[in-house]
């Protein structure tokens, strides 16, 4: 089976964020993403990881106003200097955490009629983030998010992640692919995973509809985590979906890989 983190974001939601990587190891994982670490101080997480030794896989640059409806910061024209100040807060996380990959949220256009401006700044943006990341030995990752839960998000299809892969030409730039979101876009999710595997950096997944757990939904996750075993794919697979009850109760499709 894949090698399965856990996002300590959106699992354990019945303990606070720091009492999760406990649980976390607790349930058998050995890594963790967590998709905003900056409510903790880099010296608190530095603290935890003391305590709890299980790796930090992949974090998330901070996104501005985007979780609240707003555009975000990435791709939005005028916030340039804002988002090279999150790329500097995401790097003193990094020192302390030991990230392996940061993601970085393109944002929404709410203004259709300039959306190349927003390509644009995105692209740039990106590129600027992978050179200071790579210095750091550290891949950078972006993701489409499909439009139903969040409408106007700029990037959320498999056609326009390969096209962001091909204009911002970075050798340490790779798609963040979420199975969950390009289910909901109607993705073909086995073609895009045998296909484009190469350009994939980081995996994660819940069910569909609904962000679930595996089973909640319609999709054959099973099936979906043997052909990313077929595939030969390396990297971790992220379970970031909303437990319908207790976290450690929804985990038998972990169990059963394990």
């Amino acid at each position: 089976m894949p090698r399965f983190c856990a996002n300590i974001s959106l699992l354990y939601p019945e303990v606070t964020l720091e009492q999760r990587l406990e649980c976390a190891l607790l349930n058998g994982f050995e890594g963790f993403e967590v998709q905003f670490p900056y409510e903790l101080s880099v010296q608190r997480w530095q603290q935890l990881l003391r305590k709890y030794p299980i790796q930090n896989v992949l974090i998330n640059v901070a996104a501005d106003d985007l979780m609240v409806g707003g555009e975000g910061l990435a791709c939005v024209p005028g916030k340039e200097s804002k988002f090279r100040e999150e790329i500097m807060q995401t790097q003193r996380y990094i020192d302390v955490m030991g990230a392996t990959v940061v993601n970085v949220l393109p944002g929404r256009c709410l203004q259709p009629k300039i959306q190349g401006r927003y390509w644009g700044t995105f692209i740039e943006n990106l590129h600027y983030a992978a050179e200071q990341f790579a210095a750091m030995g550290v891949m950078t990752t972006f993701e489409g998010i499909n439009t139903k839960d969040m409408p106007g998000f700029l990037v959320h299809s498999t056609e326009q992640m390969l096209k962001v892969l091909n204009e911002v030409n970075h050798s340490s730039v790779k798609m963040q692919y979420d199975i969950y979101h390009m289910a909901e876009m109607e993705e073909d999710l086995l073609f895009d995973l045998s296909e484009y595997g190469q350009h994939i950096g980081h995996i994660q997944f819940a069910d569909s509809p609904g962000r679930g757990e595996p089973g909640s939904g319609t999709l054959d996750l099973p099936v979906i985590f043997s052909h990313i075993d077929e595939i030969k794919y390396s990297g971790w697979v992220g379970a970031e979906y909303r437990p319908s009850r207790m976290t450690s109760e929804t985990l038998s499709w972990f169990k059963k890989g394990g």
